[in-house]
């Protein structure tokens, strides 16, 4: 039977339209089960906090439990792997950090591409460094302690959440600008690593001002430094490291990947609902009080940052000589 036109041009458009449809229905009944947020790092890191912070608000949001799964060790890549070989479906959620990209030069062997497999979602925050010492060091100030490293050489123990860890490349990179020379101790994440420096087993740690900052109010560790270009709103009374090592920057960048092939409506979904937790005064206060800063922004604009992080961090890597532990 031959349809007349203007039936069959509405059948063409309906045709033509249901996919569009379809994944507008994909992306509206999304999630539709509880999504494991996996995190590189032990419990009580900073990535800990904040992606506990964003997952209580993705729940609320999409009305299904964000769990947060830490799974530590080989400098996030058990956790990075884990995502990459779950299903593209947005159940599955890797908490990406700097690790990821200092880990494509520092590892000569992985069994993923970071930048191939894991799809860019939305970044969440950027947090200083903070280099804070254990109060039995000597030092008050980046200078003192300067002084009292080179004294020591060798002396002093650096703690680190990790081999490869942004308190891992913050410390080397203190340790090469600053031509001083300390044993470096790495930890299965932050919490542990600050467990020992309150105790006095390590000497010296560069957390992420999140992890350490109640801990320096509290008057039990003591802040020489921030490591980013300015001054802490949240540590204001810190000086930064650069303002004795010239040149001297780290910063941590925290955002939220998925496996790659994860369908762009989900992808999209996600970036929209971070993006509108970033924006929302409890949590941005939540996140100053921390001394982070909110850093919304597209798919795109996360994937530059990854890559950006990616080749600044490899020239540290390799002029270091680093290698996994």
């Amino acid at each position: 039977m031959k349809l007349p036109r203007r039936q069959f041009l509405h059948l063409a458009a309906g045709a033509a339209a249901s996919p569009v449809l379809s994944q507008i229905a994909l992306a509206q009944a999304y999630p539709t089960r509880p999504v494991r947020l996996i995190v590189g790092l032990a419990a009580g890191s900073g990535v800990d906090i904040l992606a506990r912070l964003i997952g209580q608000w993705l729940s609320e949001r999409l009305g299904q439990p964000f769990v947060i799964e830490n799974r530590p060790g080989a400098g996030t890549n058990i956790a990075t792997e884990t995502v990459v070989r779950s299903a593209s479906d947005g159940h599955t959620l890797l908490v990406v950090t700097p690790a990821n990209a200092i880990n494509a030069t520092l590892y000569d062997k992985l069994n993923f591409n970071f930048m191939r497999d894991i799809a860019p979602v939305a970044s969440i925050a950027r947090t200083p460094n903070v280099m804070v010492v254990n109060l039995s060091v000597p030092a008050r100030s980046v200078p003192e302690f300067i002084a009292h490293a080179k004294a020591n050489p060798g002396k002093l123990s650096m703690a680190s959440g990790g081999t490869g860890t942004a308190s891992h490349m913050a410390g080397e990179l203190f340790k090469m600008m600053a031509g001083i020379d300390m044993v470096h101790v790495p930890y299965r994440g932050g919490g542990p690593a600050l467990t020992d420096l309150l105790a006095g087993q390590v000497q010296v740690y560069f957390p992420t001002t999140t992890a350490a900052i109640e801990h320096i109010r509290g008057g039990r560790l003591r802040a020489l430094a921030v490591t980013t270009a300015t001054r802490s709103n949240a540590l204001p009374d810190v000086p930064t490291a650069g303002d004795v090592v010239p040149g001297y920057e780290a910063n941590v960048t925290d955002g939220i990947g998925v496996p790659k092939n994860t369908r762009p409506e989900i992808v999209d979904r996600l970036n929209k609902e971070i993006n509108a937790g970033l924006a929302d005064p409890n949590i941005k206060a939540r996140l100053a009080d921390l001394g982070a800063i909110a850093l919304p922004g597209s798919p795109a604009d996360f994937g530059k940052l990854i890559a950006e992080e990616t080749e600044k961090w490899g020239k540290v890597v390799k002029f270091a000589g680093l290698k996994p532990e």
